[in-house]
């Protein structure tokens, strides 16, 4: 490993010594691995594990059937809604937790559009920014053919102008999974509003990274995963958000039986049920979803805007520590400096990627590679330090001048 700078060792001593978030650490399962790729998959919440053997032992094993009552297995994906709420800015009633991020997708879209046709059926358009997590567009395509509309792709900087008379719905990341670039969320949303159209927020790599604010900039509808910044776990649920203005003419386009008005009416013919419950589908998946929950408690007491200057200042200062390390013209980062239009990410373009990753992985230092050529690092505030950051630079620095593998 390279020689450390000892102003810079010394920098991040103090500023983990002063970080209001510090003690959260202790609330996951880390071991002396690096881990800057909780944008991809977050960290096991230590509290999960025991959680998850009640529900399984006690709930499953022996309450069974009844446990859909008296365990709150029924109300789970509302309950559970309302938690993530509070962390993306939503009043309790708007967020459903369930289903996949793609599901929700299709859900959104198509609903957002029924909504948009109802009062002006000439708009047939939706737009979708084109640089997208492949979902999206994948989804947005579908809808799309499905439903007669056109789909048109623009950069997500540009939504605001694209949008126009014939526009119904907008569909844009919040930030993007590559650069990790921050979109203008309240910019685009009132440009949309004004135009006439609703607009979509994927919010996979902000939720649980920074303040997103859903009700107090007039969101109409959101959605986004739970297994990043929420540390969920692998293949937890994902959740939707529908404003409550809207939510009376949220037409679904899979109206399963869970979001009937009366589910267990068995009725042939569909009645939706009011709020936020018009957002499920089938019999919720029970133990990825509890789970889920006690992961939650990580997040009791933590304020976003404490969550979002850490993930600044530990951005800025990986940045600062790749400067110093790192040889010139080596990497290229392609994130943006401003704060404003940053995520809580750091992607480094380099020629050599894929191996370089592969290397700095064997090395104790857990990042991803998106192909061709660019390094991602994320940085979870709570449970990423600035020493952590400070040795991964300089793993980082080691491997790309071939130094001999010390382990980080």
């Amino acid at each position: 490993m390279s020689e450390p700078n000892v102003t810079l060792v010394e920098e991040a001593a103090k500023l983990d010594a002063a970080d209001e978030l510090r003690a959260k650490r202790a609330d996951f399962v880390l071991d002396d691995t690096i881990y800057l790729d909780g944008n991809s998959l977050g960290a096991l919440p230590a509290a999960v594990p025991a959680r998850l053997a009640d529900v399984v032992a006690r709930e499953w094993g022996q309450l069974r059937i009844r446990s859909w009552e008296e365990s709150g297995w029924w109300t789970a994906p509302e309950r559970i809604g309302d938690r993530l709420g509070r962390i993306v800015g939503a009043a309790p009633g708007q967020v459903v937790v369930g289903d996949s991020t793609s599901v929700n997708v299709f859900k959104a879209l198509v609903g957002g559009l029924r909504i948009v046709q109802a009062r002006d059926v000439s708009r047939d358009e939706i737009l979708v920014d084109e640089s997208t997590f492949p979902t999206d567009g994948y989804i947005a395509e579908s809808a799309a053919r499905l439903t007669g509309c056109a789909l048109r792709s623009v950069p997500a900087p540009e939504m605001a102008a694209a949008v126009g008379p014939r526009t119904a719905v907008a569909l844009v990341n919040h930030v993007d999974y590559r650069t990790g670039r921050l979109h203008d969320l309240p910019g685009t949303t009132a440009a949309v509003h004004a135009a006439g159209a609703l607009v979509v927020w994927d919010l996979c790599h902000s939720a649980g990274a920074l303040p997103v604010g859903l009700d107090v900039h007039g969101v109409d509808l959101a959605v986004g995963c739970t297994y990043k910044y929420l540390n969920g776990g692998p293949g937890s649920p994902a959740y939707l958000y529908v404003a409550r203005e809207h939510q009376p003419r949220f037409d679904s386009p899979l109206p399963g039986w869970n979001s009937h008005a009366d589910p267990f009416g068995m009725a042939p013919a569909y009645t939706p049920a009011d709020g936020a419950v018009r957002g499920r589908v089938g019999t919720p998946d029970i133990l990825s979803m509890l789970a889920l929950e006690a992961a939650l408690d990580v997040w009791d007491g933590v304020s976003t805007a404490a969550v979002r200057a850490k993930s600044l200042a530990l951005t800025d200062f990986f940045l600062r520590c790749v400067d110093t390390y790192v040889p010139a013209g080596r990497v290229e980062s392609v994130t943006p400096a401003a704060h404003e239009r940053r995520g809580s990410q750091i992607a480094l373009r380099c020629v050599d990627a894929g191996e370089v990753m592969a290397e700095l992985i064997r090395r104790g230092v857990v990042g991803d590679f998106r192909r061709p050529d660019v390094l991602r690092f994320g940085f979870t505030p709570l449970y990423t330090g600035f020493a952590d950051t400070e040795r991964a630079a300089r793993v980082l620095a080691a491997v790309l001048a071939g130094a001999p593998g010390e382990v980080a």
